[in-house]
């Protein structure tokens, strides 16, 4: 992978996990605290935390070809170093308080995460059809 690459894909997921964010807590609010509103600054940590969040793709990069399961255990570890990165932030920062606060942010950015890779993962799909398809044409002109 190409630099150029990564830095469009850290800018995509970027744009993923914080629109993720903010739809799930405009959801929320609007069931549970329909009188709240977002403060400049809650977006501009939300901004922050996502910046964070795409910034740790870094783990996942490799400029060569990996195996499927070396690529499964760096996802792995990106997780956990991206749960424990934003759960320590949140905790320095007392954005978050106590056990509840925290599993609950943890929660959360399971959540994310999840809809990030799921994401990616179908625009990757949708990648190696297309690489599929001009290979079986290549071949047919052959």
């Amino acid at each position: 992978m190409k630099y150029s690459e990564l830095i469009k894909e850290m800018i995509r997921d970027f744009l993923i996990i914080f629109a993720s964010i903010i739809i799930i807590i405009a959801i929320l609010r609007q069931i549970y605290v329909p009188d709240a509103s977002f403060e400049l600054k809650t977006i501009f940590t939300i901004m922050a935390f996502s910046f964070l969040g795409a910034l740790t793709g870094i783990v996942l990069y490799t400029p060569h070809a990996i195996s499927e399961y070396k690529m499964r255990l760096r996802v792995i570890v990106h997780f956990f170093f991206l749960e424990a990165l934003l759960i320590s932030l949140a905790v320095l920062l007392n954005l978050v308080y106590g056990t509840f606060g925290i599993l609950l942010l943890a929660l959360e950015i399971a959540v994310v995460y999840a809809i990030v890779r799921l994401l990616t993962y179908k625009n990757d799909k949708k990648e190696a059809q297309k690489i599929n398809e001009r290979l079986r044409t290549f071949k047919k002109e052959l």
